[in-house]
This record gives structure tokens, C-alpha cells and sequence, in this order.
């Protein structure tokens, strides 16, 4: 489990299991998972880890990790420790100390392991019978193992920096710290470069680098909201709009006098998405890929792989949109030239160490942004399938005051109309809904203040115009906003808790 699960459902687990119980519950789960290819991807990606830095490539004993950052545990917790550490970001495995009743234990925890195991046994018979089992054999006096009970990311950082150092860490620094530690540790000791700044991008587009790129398209999006907002509080129709329909403001005022405002909340709200998913986009540009996060480019790439495709949404509703499919047309090469070029080398900086209480509040805040998140992808999952099949809920057809037949009837394409608006916002929060799940699961850090502040104006954005819209229209069914009202609820505790974490100070140089 990552550590936003880890500490605010810590104390739960251990009233339910017992505090040990608990913990051999945790690591039993990840071994279990991480013992087989699949899942060990999973937890890798899941939890964000990405391939450590060349620097930190060493050996151990003679034996050559990938990471020079690992574990130190008893026999009892070996197996589980080999399966459960390495998607974790561990490089070597120590099982100390060993003796002859444990041989046994250790050679079975030895099959099918994926990094170094090393042993530190207590005499030479047992290094003898296990030998052929495990990759190499340590000493409590070697002077480049350091092995650490202290859960301080910097102090292991600045051990790794001595070359040759091995960091070990003790079964307590996980409990007390949390699965992340390896990954935390990994990013500490990581070289960095300052970041690129505006004066560095140039006027040939060909040499634009894909952090530009990325924060084009979410400007353009930005832009395309707020438009579609200002058509929808002026004119509201397009003429592409009254030559689909051949109808015009007054003919649906007059066909039903509820139906311009219910338009217009669709639109409205739409329009707020997208602008929410402007200011995602900008973030995961600026703060984010420009700064060489490799996870921000997969949150804009994935995120983007889900909202583009629904443009295809025509093919279901049967009405084609020109500004629309034009607005799509013009953002997808910027989008693709923002994915498809080399991200930068690692250029971040990271906030020291704050009080671990701090961090533990911010953790249980971004449990609550990545459950909204997840929240936010099913509602727009259930939005597109109502739109692109019945087009209303019950609470819909209760504020028009009619049935979707009368209104066939009326003009048998105002409903593909309406599924069209329905429908794409449905797609549009889906899109919206992966990038927030994901920033809130991979951008958690000590002062990466640009993730409170991309989530802060994405909800602004997104949350208020549908609020405000439904009151001033007079919608304001509870069953219909409960959903709205949940999620201003969970982000609003969320970040509060996050802020402190998220917005601590730390020093910038001028050019980030």
C-alpha cells in the first residue's frame, strides 16, 4: 500500500488487527502482489517509482544493484521482504543476522528473487551451505554498509553521496515512514540541474521544448472554456446550431420555457471543465515537465488519451460540432509535440524535511484529492453513457417538466443535441478526473506548492460555475448536486490539510 493509504488507515487497521498484526498484514499484501511480474509493475507504477538515477548504481559486496539503497531484515520477515521491497524501489535485500536453524528459511526466500540477496551470517559454516543459494555475504563492520534505524530521508541522502556507500535500512524505518521511503530517498539523492525559465525556449518552433508545448495546450484550453462560457451567457446558439436544429432561441423558449436555462447549465458546466482542465495542463507544464518529473508528462499524456477520443462522441449523437472539432484539431499536435519530445533531465529541487506530523495531514489530504478523483472519473463515466443512451436523469426531466418523447416531438434532433452537450462533458470530466487522481498521487511532495495551487484553481473552476449555475437556473435538486457538494466537501478538506505540506518554503533560485 503507498503511504497515503498507509498512515491515515494506520491506526484503524492496528485497532482492528493489533498494531503487529497489522504490519504483517501490510507486508504480506505487497508480497503476495509484488511476487508476481504484474502486480510488481503495478505497485511500481501505482505508487509512481520510476527507474532510479545512473549515480546511484553501485555494488554491494561485489555484487552490482541498481540502487544502492536497500533493507536489512531478521530470517522471519526474508521471503516477504524479497517479493514485497523491490517494486518499492529497494536494490538489495539483507537478511541478518543468520544462522544455521535459518538456513532453510533463507534459501526458500532466495527462489525467484528479482534483486541482490545478501546475507550476514554468523559463521562460516552457514555462509558454506548458503552460498550457492544466495549473491553475496556481508559483515557487521564493513565501512561502506551504513545501515540506518533513523526514517530521516536527508541523512540517507547524504550517505548515498559518498560513492560506494550502501544505505540499509532497518525494518523500523518503513513502519515509522511508510512504503514511500525508498522512493523519497531515491528523488533526495537524485542530481538535479536548475530549470528552464521562458527565456529559454526561443522563437523556432522546432526547437520548443515539450514543457512549452504542454503549457500551449492547456492555455488553449483555458481559452476555449472561458469562450464557450461567454457564448453561452450571450448568445447561447451558434449558427451551426440553428441550422442543425432549424430553430431558434424563442422556438425553444417556446417549446419548453425551461429549456435555454437547462442548455445552458450543461454548457456553463462544460465550460468550467474544461477551463479546470486548463489549469491542470498548465500546471503539470510549468511546474511539473518542466522541471523534469517524469510522472507529470504520463499524468498529461494519460489524461489527454482519455479526453481527445471523446471528440468520437459525434458518431453517437449524430451532431457534429465545428468549433468543437476545431478546437480539438488545433490542441492535438500541440499535445502530441508535448508528449512525443524528450523530457528534461531531473531539475527539481525539494523542500527539507518538515515535521513528520505535517506530512502525515497532507497524506490523509491526498487520500481525500485521489477518492475525488476516482469519484470524479466515475460520474463522468455514468455522464457519457446517460448521454450517449437516455440523455436525462429522472431529476432532469422533473426541472423540464416533461417527458425526452414530447420533446422528440417537438424536433426529433433536439435530444442528439442535447446527448451532444451531455455526453462531451461526461468525456471532458473523465479527462479532468484522471489528471487530478493522478497529480494527487504522483506530485504529493514537500513544497511543491504548484500541485496546491493547479488542484485549488482546477476545482475553483470546475466546482463553482456548476454551483452557481444550477442556483441562478433554479436546479437545485439535492439528489442531482449531491454529488457537486461531496466533492467541494472532500477537495476543500483535502487541501486544507495539504497546504501546509504542500506550500512550505523552500529556497528557489531565480531561474525556477
Amino acid at each position: 500500500m503507498p503511504d497515503w493509504t498507509y498512515h491515515p488507515l494506520r491506526r484503524a487497521a492496528s485497532a482492528v488487527l493489533g498494531r503487529r498484526r497489522s504490519q504483517r498484514t501490510a507486508l504480506g499484501l505487497l508480497a503476495r502482489i509484488g511476487s508476481r511480474p504484474a502486480g510488481a509493475r503495478l505497485i511500481a507504477r501505482g505508487f509512481g517509482h520510476r527507474h532510479p538515477p545512473q549515480q546511484l548504481a553501485g555494488d554491494i559486496v561485489g555484487v552490482p544493484v541498481t540502487v544502492r539503497l536497500g533493507i536489512s531484515v531478521p530470517p522471519s520477515l526474508a521471503r516477504e521482504a524479497v517479493q514485497a521491497m523491490p517494486p518499492l524501489g529497494a536494490g538489495v535485500v539483507e537478511v541478518a543476522p543468520v544462522s544455521a536453524a535459518d538456513a532453510e528459511t533463507v534459501r526458500k526466500a532466495a527462489v525467484g528473487r528479482t534483486i541482490p540477496l545478501v546475507v550476514r551470517a554468523c559463521d562460516p559454516e552457514v555462509e558454506a551451505a548458503l552460498k550457492p543459494h544466495v549473491d553475496g555475504f556481508t559483515s557487521g563492520d564493513d565501512p561502506h554498509l551504513v545501515r540506518v534505524s533513523d526514517p530521516s530521508v536527508t541523512a540517507a541522502a547524504a550517505a548515498l553521496e559518498k560513492p560506494g556507500t550502501v544505505v540499509l535500512a532497518r525494518p523500523g524505518v518503513l513502519v515509522e515512514s511508510g512504503p514511500g521511503w525508498f522512493a523519497r530517498v531515491t528523488e533526495a539523492a537524485t542530481p538535479t540541474v536548475p530549470a528552464p525559465g521562458l527565456r529559454d525556449v526561443g522563437l523556432d518552433p522546432r526547437r520548443w521544448p515539450a514543457w512549452w508545448w504542454a503549457l500551449l495546450v492547456g492555455l488553449g484550453m483555458t481559452g476555449a472554456g472561458l469562450g464557450a462560457a461567454a457564448i453561452t451567457l450571450g448568445p447561447v446558439l451558434l449558427w451551426y446550431d440553428h441550422d442543425y436544429l432549424g430553430m431558434t432561441l424563442h422556438d425553444l423558449h417556446h417549446a419548453n420555457h425551461h429549456l435555454v436555462h437547462f442548455l445552458q447549465h450543461d454548457r456553463i458546466t462544460m465550460a468550467g471543465t474544461m477551463v479546470a482542465i486548463g489549469a491542470l495542463y498548465t500546471g503539470l507544464a510549468a511546474g511539473g515537465i518542466r522541471r523534469g518529473w517524469p510522472w507529470a508528462r504520463e499524468v498529461y499524456l494519460l489524461s489527454g488519451a482519455v479526453g481527445f477520443p471523446t471528440l468520437f462522441y459525434f458518431l453517437a449523437t449524430g451532431f457534429v460540432e465545428p468549433l468543437h472539432t476545431a478546437t480539438a484539431l488545433v490542441l492535438f499536435p500541440m499535445f502530441v509535440a508535448g508528449v512525443r519530445r524528450t523530457p528534461h533531465a531531473p531539475r527539481w529541487r525539494l523542500a527539507p524535511e518538515g515535521p513528520e506530523q505535517e506530512r502525515r495531514r497532507a497524506l490523509t489530504g491526498q487520500l481525500l484529492l485521489i477518492v475525488t478523483g476516482a469519484g470524479l472519473f466515475v460520474g463522468g463515466a455514468v455522464i457519457s453513457v446517460v448521454g450517449l443512451t437516455g440523455v436525462f436523469v429522472p431529476t432532469d426531466l422533473t426541472f423540464l417538466g416533461t417527458g425526452a418523447q414530447k420533446l422528440e416531438a417537438v424536433n426529433p434532433r433536439l435530444v442528439p443535441f442535447i446527448a451532444h452537450d451531455r455526453a462531451g462533458f461526461g468525456g471532458a470530466l473523465m479527462s479532468a478526473a484522471v489528471a487530478i487522481l493522478l497529480l494527487s498521487a504522483w506530485g504529493w511532495r514537500r513544497g511543491e506548492a504548484w500541485v496546491f495551487w493547479t488542484l485549488a484553481a482546477a476545482a475553483t473552476a470546475g466546482f463553482l460555475p456548476a454551483v452557481v449555475v444550477h442556483a441562478v437556473i433554479h436546479y437545485t435538486s439535492f439528489t442531482h448536486l449531491a454529488p457537486v457538494y461531496i466533492g467541494i466537501a472532500l477537495t476543500s478538506t483535502g487541501l486544507l490539510l495539504a497546504r501546509p505540506y504542500l506550500c512550505a518554503k523552500t529556497p528557489t533560485p531565480l531561474n525556477d
